[in-house]
């Protein structure tokens, strides 16, 4: 499902993730499947556009090429605190590679005036929609609180203490 949807069916996850990727500066890991199996994880920027969210990147990355031969990603929203006071969440599902010129250079607009980073005029080799199957975010209240979400479901919030 796309990042709207997924926004209406698991909130509370959306949420934490939309405020954990402001809070790093947009700074995401990306998990994929390498050829032999192993996974690969790399820092990435996945951003927020239409109602989709974006993985996109260089062209010709081992990454990209992962998701070439297997779609599966996941998404982790980066964090340095070893204690998760301010949280962190994650999303799970698979890439869809959209190949519109039109929106290409709407996205290419709205990145140029956000940050000033001009790719105005190019053609995106690698512009990869987010359809997600599943998600969890971890947060620090008065305990542990897991909320975790799939597909078709609905949050569950699971509060550990010590």
């Amino acid at each position: 499902m796309d990042w709207d949807s997924f926004a209406k069916a698991a909130p509370h996850i959306s949420a934490v993730f939309v405020r954990r990727h402001a809070a790093v500066r947009n700074l995401c890991f990306l998990g994929t499947n390498r050829p032999d199996g192993f996974p690969r994880v790399s820092p990435m920027e996945p951003r927020f556009f239409e109602g989709e969210l974006w993985i996109m990147g260089m062209p010709g990355t081992a990454k990209f090429r992962d998701l070439d031969t297997d779609p599966r990603f996941t998404l982790h929203t980066a964090t340095v605190d070893t204690h998760v006071s301010e949280g962190d969440a994650k999303v799970w599902g698979t890439v869809e590679h959209v190949s519109d010129p039109a929106l290409h250079h709407r996205f290419a607009e709205d990145l140029y005036a956000d940050i000033g980073l001009d790719l105005r005029g190019q053609t995106f080799d690698r512009f990869l929609a987010a359809r997600i199957t599943g998600a969890a975010s971890v947060e620090i209240d008065d305990g542990l609180v897991i909320t975790t979400w799939r597909a078709g479901g609905e949050e569950r919030r699971i509060r550990k203490h010590d």
